[in-house]
């Protein structure tokens, strides 16, 4: 594995201001700017970052608000609290296919210590369902940069989930994010195919490490665009390969391997399968690490589940 490890949730704030010579561009927070690193949109744009204290039903009115009168707003904050709280006012945004764009960061168990209040483990179900949005999870510098832009230059509704915990940074050849298509990081061979939404990428590298090391022939897919789904890609895939494995920091319900799950059964296609998530629990409080050890996203517990599929 590489040494070099990324934490993109400390560029969420350089990477909007690097947009922010639009001046259409505005940036809102719920108290929890220093954590989110928004805080440097502040410093540099300070006429168009609004503070909205601990109020995200609010924030979210207002970034519609903002996108009636032709701005393009985002709201940043925690991905629960971006999701969950104010989930009413974004289902309205949604609905009128309004240009609100979110950013969501701490997704999953990235607040470790925070606890169950805080997990996010429940935003891609609750965002995926939603008509009209658009969900992305990158997982790398380049793809947050890519994500922003696209969120940017496309009309409608955005939710950009971004991961706290570091995440290593990949050899492999850069590839730019695209509405409706996922990237193969790396192809070995037909056996397993790991799937992986961005905040998960660790796990899921880890366990294709470890089956690499084995002998195992593997693909390491990254679902950088979780809605719209990349349908064509996962029916052929599943058409290649002896097994999937989806790897989510989130709920197994709802999530990445749902969405998985249901593009594959929906065509016809059969594939042994296993999801890789938080189980149906309120999650606890404690060190991120040791939380995804708990909880089983690891890498170990992905190469366990893929000698299951294939022996």
């Amino acid at each position: 594995m590489e040494n070099d490890l990324i934490c993109l949730r400390a560029h969420v704030g350089e990477t909007l201001c690097e947009f922010g010579k639009d001046d259409r561009l505005f940036v809102l927070d719920t108290d929890l700017a220093q954590s989110t690193t928004s805080a440097r949109f502040r410093e540099k744009y300070p006429d168009r970052f609004i503070e909205m204290g601990i109020s995200e039903q609010s924030a979210m009115s207002v970034a519609t608000g903002l996108a009636i009168e032709g701005k393009i707003p985002f709201f940043v904050s925690f991905a629960m609290f971006t999701t969950g709280t104010p989930w009413t006012q974004l289902r309205q945004a949604c609905y009128s296919r309004l240009n609100v764009k979110v950013i969501g960061t701490h997704p999953g168990l990235d607040d470790g210590p925070d606890g169950a209040s805080h997990h996010a483990n429940e935003d891609l179900a609750l965002t995926r369902v939603l008509p009209n949005l658009t969900v992305l999870t990158p997982s790398s510098l380049s793809e947050l940069h890519d994500s922003i832009k696209l969120a940017i230059e496309t009309e409608g509704p955005f939710y950009i989930r971004v991961a706290r915990d570091t995440l290593p940074v990949l050899n492999a050849p850069e590839q730019p994010v695209r509405l409706g298509k996922f990237i193969v990081n790396y192809d070995d061979g037909n056996d397993i195919a790991i799937l992986y939404e961005g905040s998960a990428l660790k796990a899921a590298y880890e366990g294709y490490c470890i089956l690499k090391q084995e002998g195992v022939p593997c693909k390491l897919i990254n679902i950088s665009c979780l809605k719209p789904i990349d349908k064509e890609g996962l029916c052929s895939l599943a058409g290649n390969v002896k097994g999937i494995v989806t790897v989510e920091n989130h709920s197994v319900l709802g999530g990445l391997g749902g969405a998985v799950a249901e593009v594959l059964m929906n065509a016809g296609r059969t594939v042994k399968f296993a999801q890789v998530g938080v189980q149906d629990v309120f999650t606890e409080s404690g060190k991120i690490s040791d939380l995804k050890e708990k909880y089983g996203i690891t890498g170990e517990h992905v190469a366990e589940c893929a000698r299951r599929l294939v022996p």
